[in-house]
């Protein structure tokens, strides 16, 4: 489907070609629009513009899949400027200015409508868009601009349409946003606004639109009961509640899902007679579903989901004709599902979904009929008495429950002193015992005994669960691959091939093949087999075995076959990117990099360092475990650098002294993008997202934090968790090498992070009916300062 830019391309490009001759623009706009391409950048669309392009003849427009761009004009000065970017375009560079783009743009001062999306636009929005002062329409959507709305912009008293969709910015939703006497659509989906919805909103005469998805919204939406011309209200995902909107009855869309709405649906829905789709899905609903709501004569889309909804359905109920969606899973529903929703009476391309209720179906997708009678009553569907009755009975099991706590802790405390009084007394004699041996041990010995017991330690534990190293035979590797057949190459270099195989066990590896220099004597192949043997940890792609392939007429090895895991389930950076990993998931992964990298650095002797860390070179398991693929084994750095010369670092250069270093800088890249969901292809994307890192931590504002993070993850985390591995990232993309972190340093922060997490995600499950949890569970931010010490 075309989107609404391209038609309007389309048609006045048409509409220009009709008329029989154009008027120039005036040259003090042509200097204008010369001066928007070199402040943006030359972006590709607007690449063939020149000062003799004649803008108001319709040369000024282009369209491909790199974007599109429109100058329209009335006369000779420019209405209309359109300019849009291919979607998750990257920053513009660090000495692009919004100020300066505004100033440009005030002088057309006839400019009614503004489309400036996805063009890479970073920087607070400018109260200077308040000069345009003939503006109507204003999309920025798909940039990086943070901040609030500025005051300057309620100016625009004549502003119709503003959306200012998938950005970065926060802070509260202004008052005076109501007050625009014309404003028809406002859509603000995908920031970090938080707060209330300002009253003024419901008295805003015009508006027709609100969207307010995926923000930080709280508390009780207005009365918009008295906006006549209201069509679509969108505020899914937020925190909004308890209370359900009012709304007129010309509402076509209503969006609630995943916030806090609840109670019951209000009766007057029944008679919304214009409404097509209503999403409720994801709330704290209860109380009896309205099947009157599945024969509205203009519903298309209907999800009640993941609510406590009750009642019977009855399989006589009707479906109105446009009906084409429904959910009503996970819900507390009896009864029978409606005829006009079961094959073979449903229409072929309706969507219904009606699992794990207690309806009655044999698919095996229900509960019994008893829990959801037990459910209603656990959520106050009940009499009076029997109210009573249970909270009796609550109150008895509860005080039970208590007396076994306090026994229990009793036992426990006794135990405790017993055994710690025996730990006192063998602590004391180990180190009388001792105390002889280590006085006449050198101190280089003493640490070195010591590094021994990390490293064998640091094995045992990466190692587990990794099939043993072994020496593989040609012909098993052959049947492997189908004798190295193309269809299992994954790719080549001057050194070799990689290809996919499966061993006979079902073992799927990865096998890379590696040319021998005559040059390359035994000892030295035999010292680097050594060192890959014992590259295998849990968190990198680990080495399996090896095979030699030898000259018949010498015996010398020609060609050396390394076999590692095959990891199929994605890089880090397609699942942020498609799967959109959870907060506490990106954690985890982050935690499993780092271990990875400390194994390389001091796991092995000597360590391995200078890795080119890249999120596309991090893959995960099929249990979401991050294994860094790619690495600098000796063997192949040894040949990489006779070829080539040496090789550089995409992102950072230091000095061979810091280039265990350089892996924390790589580190710092990788955890940047994991935080803000940003992909990051150059060094001065780095440097663009470093500084709008550093004024997300500045203070204590926890919504600039919340702007900075990825929006798809950043309600679902803890406020600490989210600033410790920020600060981190920070930390490890320090300029100077030597003000890095150490890989045990970034290891512990993001620790306390994942622990921080799960201990909110516990509070916040409990809080929401779930099992109560400790106080003394949760840690804070003061007892880690108290630890590190």
């Amino acid at each position: 489907m075309a989107r609404p830019g391209h038609l309007l391309l389309i048609f006045s490009s048409v509409f220009l070609a009709l008329l029989p001759e154009t008027t120039q623009l005036q040259p003090s706009q042509v200097w204008t629009l010369i001066k928007i391409q070199q402040l943006l950048n030359d972006p590709p669309m607007l690449s063939h513009w020149r000062h003799s392009t004649d803008f108001c003849g319709g040369a000024g427009g282009f369209m491909g899949p790199t974007g599109s761009a429109a100058v329209l004009c009335y006369g000779d000065t420019v209405t209309q400027l359109h300019i849009a970017g291919a979607a998750g375009s990257p920053p513009l560079p660090r000495n692009f200015s919004v100020g300066a783009l505004v100033t440009t743009l005030s002088r057309l001062p006839d400019l009614k409508v503004l489309t400036l999306s996805s063009i890479g636009l970073w920087g607070p929005l400018t109260g200077k868009l308040g000069r345009l002062a003939a503006l109507e329409i204003v999309n920025v959507s798909g940039n990086f601009l943070y901040g609030d709305i500025p005051r300057g912009m309620s100016r625009l008293v004549g502003l119709q349409t503003l959306v200012l969709d998938d950005n970065l910015l926060g802070g509260e939703l202004p008052a005076w946003i109501g007050t625009l006497p014309s404003l028809a659509v406002l859509s603000l989906r995908n920031n970090t606004f938080q707060g209330a919805v300002p009253e003024s909103i419901g008295s805003t005469p015009s508006l027709r639109s609100l969207v307010l998805a995926s923000n930080n919204l709280s508390g009780n939406l207005p009365d918009m009961s008295r906006l006549a011309n209201l069509q679509v209200i969108d505020v899914g995902g937020n925190s909004l509640g308890p209370a359900f909107p009012k709304l007129g009855r010309k509402v076509v869309t209503v969006v609630l899902s995943r916030n806090r709405f609840g109670g019951g649906l209000p009766e007057a829905l029944g008679s919304f007679y214009l409404l097509e789709r209503l999403d409720v899905s994801w709330n704290r609903f209860v109380g009896p579903f309205t099947p009157a709501l599945l024969s509205l004569p203009s519903i298309r889309y209907l999800s009640i989901a993941g609510n406590k909804f009750t009642g019977a359905l009855s399989d006589k109920a009707p479906c109105g004709d446009n009906l084409q969606f429904v959910d009503l899973s996970l819900n507390l529903l009896m009864g029978s599902v409606p005829t006009c929703l079961r094959s073979p009476d449903r229409k072929p391309d309706m969507v219904v979904l009606a699992s794990t209720n207690c309806l009655d179906d044999s698919d095996g997708s229900q509960r019994p009929s008893p829990f959801c009678q037990n459910q209603a009553l656990a959520v106050g569907i009940v009499p009076g008495k029997e109210k009573k009755n249970i909270v009796r009975q609550a109150g008895f099991v509860a005080g039970i429950v208590m007396a076994v706590l306090v026994a229990v802790s009793v036992v426990g405390f006794i135990v405790f002193l017993r055994l710690r009084k025996a730990a006192m007394k063998c602590s004391t004699a180990r180190t009388l015992a001792t105390s002889e041996e280590e006085s006449s041990s050198t101190g280089y010995l003493s640490k070195l005994l010591a590094d021994a017991r990390y490293i064998s330690q640091t094995v045992k534990l990466g190692a587990l669960g990794i099939p043993s190293y072994r020496s593989f035979s040609l012909v098993e590797l052959e049947a492997a691959t189908n004798n190295f057949e193309n269809s299992f190459l994954l790719g080549q270099d001057s050194l070799g091939e990689m290809y996919r195989g499966r061993l006979g066990n079902g073992t799927p590896v990865t096998i890379r093949t590696l040319k021998i220099k005559t040059s390359q004597t035994t000892q030295s192949l035999n010292r680097h087999i050594d060192t890959i043997s014992r590259l295998r940890h849990q968190n990198l792609v680990s080495a399996l075995g090896h095979c030699f392939e030898y000259d018949l007429d010498d015996s010398t090895v020609t060609q050396l076959y390394l076999v590692f895991e095959y990891v199929q389930n994605g890089n880090l950076r397609s699942r942020i990117s498609r799967c959109k990993l959870t907060w506490s998931q990106r954690i985890s992964a982050a935690i499993g990099i780092a271990k990875g990298i400390q194994f390389l650095h001091g796991g092995i002797i000597p360590g391995i360092v200078g890795n080119d860390l890249r999120i596309t070179n991090i893959l995960l398991d099929q249990n979401h475990v991050a294994k860094i693929g790619s690495y600098n084994i000796p063997i192949l750095a040894e040949a990489m650098k006779s070829e080539k010369g040496g090789a550089g670092n995409k992102f950072q250069t230091d000095s061979p002294m810091y280039s265990d270093k350089t892996d924390i800088f790589d580190f710092g890249v990788i955890l940047l993008e994991v935080v803000s969901g940003k992909t990051i292809t150059s060094m001065y994307e780095v440097d663009i997202l470093k500084e709008l890192l550093a004024w997300a931590i500045a203070d204590e504002d926890r919504v600039r934090r919340r702007s900075f993070a990825d929006p798809m993850v950043s309600k679902g985390c803890s406020d600490e968790s989210l600033r410790t591995v920020m600060e981190i990232c920070q930390r490890c993309l320090a300029k100077e090498p030597a003000q890095r972190p150490s890989v045990e340093d970034v290891l512990w922060n993001l620790q306390f992070a994942a622990q921080v997490q799960d201990d909110w995600e516990v509070e916040a499950w409990s809080s929401s009916g779930g099992s109560p949890v400790s106080s003394s569970s949760r840690v804070t931010r003061s007892s880690r300062l108290n630890l590190s010490r």
